[in-house]
């Protein structure tokens, strides 16, 4: 019964949220309130919240510093350099766009932070978007899928815990996936350049002239409220940004307001300080590589780059505060989500469904697979990373999948550098908090950017599940 009941409160979820019926904070309260008093231990709902919230506290912490640390960043000019990198290569044609996304998603995915990720991309690629009113789901989509390849990084959280978990090295894991992963981070590449291709079939293509010269020194766009200021030239669109095209429901969501057109910030803006820029610089990369050092828990160095990135590059109090101001927004919807998505997890774990949908699927497997668990554990890893967290699936599930292998002679590592190809899609489930951080920045609703995306990233994981057999690597 409570699979049944554990597999209903999912599908009733993503249904809801899909047909956007509820929204995403009031469903993931709301829907497993209701079904744990189905389950009848409604009585334990203050126990079963409370026990998500302290899981997900620390999460919480990291994200909310980690937008406030990488705001500030962006404030100052960073990633300026970077940013009018992209933007050249990408000129003003929607296809080099959308594969500008897909390559600064994979380059900055190496830090292993996904929130990292999306704040630094949509920053860079939103106003491009929104310029030539291009799909901004096909934004998201490609972000979240390039993260979900590159979130094996054996830094990223998926492969150490699958190492712990089997008590296996995280490099004898990693290193040999290294080619399956290369080919999914091409398809990702392909899938970018059929989509892009797509864009610019509906769009059109715009010179550069048309398109960026106007707003040559409009490089970021601001990932909060506060001041915003629109390109020197002029705020249209361009040639061929009337064209509605047949794909309406792919981009123009909610995301598009055609009152707000296209704002982005000025590279002579008050925020800036050039002067600071190569501490501003070092103290990234400390932070990052402190990170990958594990010298400190992610949401402690998050809190002290912050507070030291706003003291160094705004001494004064009230600027501080200005920019505090400027990315509340973001904070408060981002934390909000999480503390939401706590209640879910908190029922889903507390009850006992989680353990009852992984039996039942293990126990599902015929006997005959058995000599096939790393494939069997690969095509499972789809579903259940996408529907449970890292956590539940390689601390609970992944060492019954690996016990059924080894007892028909399948390697534990086999059954490891399986469990990894689900990550792809894993990125856009709503169980992982940075995907908020995507959709919140990208002014995108989470059913549009999950009815488009989950197609593409479970076809991503499955090309690099086939790579991983092809190379006799799973």
């Amino acid at each position: 019964m409570l699979t049944i009941l554990g597999f209903a409160m999912i599908a009733t979820f993503l249904v809801l949220i899909m047909m956007k019926k509820m929204s995403p904070i009031a469903a993931l309260v709301l829907i497993p309130a209701l079904f744990c008093v189905i389950v009848g231990k409604g009585a334990h709902l203050g126990d079963y919240v409370l026990e998500g919230v302290g899981n997900l506290a620390p999460t919480a912490a990291m994200l909310m510093f980690a937008i406030v640390y990488f705001g500030v960043m962006i404030d100052v000019g960073l990633f300026d350099p970077i940013v009018r990198g992209i933007l050249r290569f990408c000129k003003a044609d929607p296809l080099r766009i959308v594969i500008g996304t897909a390559l600064l998603a994979a380059i900055v995915s190496l830090d292993g932070d996904g929130s990292t990720t999306f704040m630094i991309t949509v920053s860079a690629m939103y106003p491009l978007y929104k310029r030539l009113k291009m799909s901004l789901v096909v934004m998201t989509g490609i972000a979240a899928t390039a993260n979900g390849v590159m979130n094996t990084l054996p830094w990223g959280g998926p492969t150490a815990r699958a190492a712990t978990a089997l008590k296996l090295d995280a490099g004898d894991i990693f290193v040999p996936m290294i080619p399956a992963l290369g080919v999914g981070l091409l398809f990702v590449m392909v899938l970018a350049y059929v989509l892009g291709r797509r864009e610019r079939k509906r769009l059109g293509y715009l010179s550069l002239d048309e398109v960026l010269e106007p707003a040559t020194e409009t490089v970021l766009v601001k990932t909060g409220g506060g001041d915003r200021t629109k390109p020197a030239a002029g705020g249209g669109s361009g040639a061929g940004a009337s064209d509605t095209g047949s794909d309406a429901s792919d981009g123009r969501n909610a995301a598009e307001d055609d009152d707000e057109g296209f704002q982005g910030l000025d590279p002579h803006r008050a925020t800036l300080r050039p002067k600071l820029y190569w501490f501003n610089l070092g103290l990234t990369v400390a932070l990052l590589a402190s990170m990958i050092m594990e010298l400190l828990p992610i949401p402690v160095l998050f809190l002290l780059g912050a507070a030291l990135a706003l003291t160094v590059n705004f001494p004064r109090m009230t600027d501080q505060k200005a920019r505090i101001a400027a990315h509340a927004d973001n904070v408060l919807n981002v934390a909000g989500m999480v503390f939401a998505a706590a209640v879910f997890t908190g029922v889903l774990t507390g009850t006992g469904m989680v353990e009852h949908m992984a039996d039942w699927l293990v126990g599902a497997i015929p006997e005959g697979m058995g000599p096939h668990m790393a494939l069997v554990t690969g095509l499972l890893s789809l579903p259940l990373t996408y529907f449970m967290s890292n956590d539940g699936f390689y601390f609970g599930v992944l060492p019954v999948l690996a016990e059924a292998g080894a007892a028909h002679g399948v390697s534990p590592l086999e059954i490891a550098r399986a469990s990894l190809v689900g990550q792809a899609l894993h990125m856009s489930s709503p169980l992982v908090p940075a995907v908020y951080v995507l959709v919140g920045m990208a002014k995108v609703e989470f059913g549009d950017h999950t009815r488009f995306t989950v197609k593409w990233a479970a076809l991503t994981s499955l090309v690099v599940l086939g790579a991983g057999m092809l190379f006799g690597i799973i």
